[in-house]
């Protein structure tokens, strides 16, 4: 799966070099050709001559030592690369990348590499937690790099916490799944665009109408669709998440906002799934200054939004609709009529008073629902793997239905 991957290992220092050592050789005996690059710190751990064996390649260190010279290393590096990998990032790199600085031949390879980064962490827990690094992190997230999570244990300064680099095995297997074969990429070569989080109906600058929609479904789902290949879009209201690697992001506020967003990319969609908690109601008037209180009650009267959902169950075309339903009682039931009275192939109903589903959990326990009746459970478990399952099985629904024609 790795044979003719070119992937440059970026070393940086801390203790957990020992076990970039052992990733370029799983990488090496995977088939990818691998080379490695190195900080002045990370070769106080381990010396280039590891890597060089174990890579059978040389490894690259300064950015004034050219041993090539009818090209500039740190260039030619950046632009051979299908890959990049940090790995371990120390908190110094990470911070440095975050912020444009250049100033060693790994910082200066990566600002110019157009090939995908993906990070991993390795530090002591405290720094993990360092809202400097917080910001640094999401600052690297919204700039489209990919983080490989650090796994929780022992750590080396004595600490238990989360600031472990990934083992070897693991970074590895989620490359091969990045380079899988189209088999594994069902939906490659398809355009799907995913709604997520909740809409904001202002009733003034300084107060709005909305809900309690987290966005973890929808983005859990957009982040699936990119896996199985497809160019996604998310449009997305307000929320306080990273943007998924690989995905357009359509930012929004308000129900009619989102509507206009999914209009334009609607027709040439293959697949919508609407995710979204749209408020049902606005405001008739938005004040344009601030409501000052007054003495006894008060009211605000509501129109109704326009239903997204079912504009677009009437303009479909071909394109799979994928609709939500958070319900509080007789999901079932209301699932299967919204499924029908808004033209949708399949809708997704959950109890959001379930303590293992609804609005901020990561879990999620749904029912999802066909157009001929059919009903498939799913048990709780993490939103992102219940992205990959959910799709998983409408596409194989729909792989049926061609299929049955």
């Amino acid at each position: 799966m790795l044979v003719t991957k070119k992937i440059l290992v970026c070393v940086t220092g801390g203790i957990a070099v020992y076990k970039a050592v052992a990733f370029v050789s799983k990488l090496t005996q995977a088939g990818a050709e691998v080379k490695v690059m190195m900080t002045a710190s990370a070769m106080e751990f381990v010396t280039p001559l590891s890597f060089q064996v174990l890579s059978r390649n040389d490894v690259y260190f300064d950015t004034f030592d050219e041993k090539d010279s009818s090209v500039i290393a740190h260039i030619d590096l950046a632009d051979w690369a299908d890959l990049v990998i940090v790995a371990p990032a120390t908190a110094n790199v990470i911070g440095k990348l975050a912020n444009g600085i250049a100033d060693n031949m790994v910082t200066t390879t990566l600002l110019a590499t157009t090939a995908e980064v993906w990070i991993a962490p390795a530090m002591n827990v405290h720094m993990y937690e360092n809202k400097s690094v917080i910001r640094n992190i999401g600052q690297l997230h919204e700039d489209g790099y990919r983080f490989i999570e650090p796994s929780e244990g022992f750590l080396a300064c004595g600490y238990v916490g989360k600031g472990r680099l990934e083992e070897p095995e693991k970074i590895v297997q989620l490359i091969k799944e990045r380079f899988s074969q189209p088999e594994n990429q069902p939906l490659a070569g398809k355009k799907v665009v995913v709604t997520a989080g909740p809409t904001r109906e202002r009733i003034d600058p300084v107060r709005y109408i909305s809900n309690f929609s987290s966005g973890k479904m929808g983005y859990a789902l957009a982040e699936a669709a990119v896996s199985l290949g497809a160019e996604t879009i998310l449009v997305s209201g307000p929320v306080e998440l990273p943007k998924p690697n690989g995905v357009q992001l359509i930012n929004v506020e308000s129900a009619a906002q989102m509507l206009d967003a999914v209009l334009t990319k609607f027709d040439d969609a293959d697949m919508v799934i609407k995710s979204a908690a749209v408020a049902d109601y606005r405001p008739k008037e938005q004040f344009t200054q601030k409501m000052k209180k007054q003495d006894g009650d008060s009211s605000i009267e509501l129109e109704r939004t326009t239903d997204i959902l079912k504009t677009l169950g009437e303009r479909k075309t071909g394109q799979v609709l994928v609709g939500f339903a958070a319900e509080t009682n007789d999901a079932i039931e209301y699932g299967m009529k919204k499924l029908s009275t808004k033209n949708l192939d399949y809708i997704i109903v959950n109890d959001v008073t379930d303590p293992d589903g609804g609005f901020g959990n990561d879990t999620n326990v749904v029912t999802l629902l066909s157009r001929k009746g059919k009903t498939y459970p799913f048990e709780a478990m993490h939103k992102k793997e219940l992205a990959q399952v959910l799709l998983r099985t409408i596409l194989e629904l729909e792989s049926d239905v061609v299929n049955d024609s």
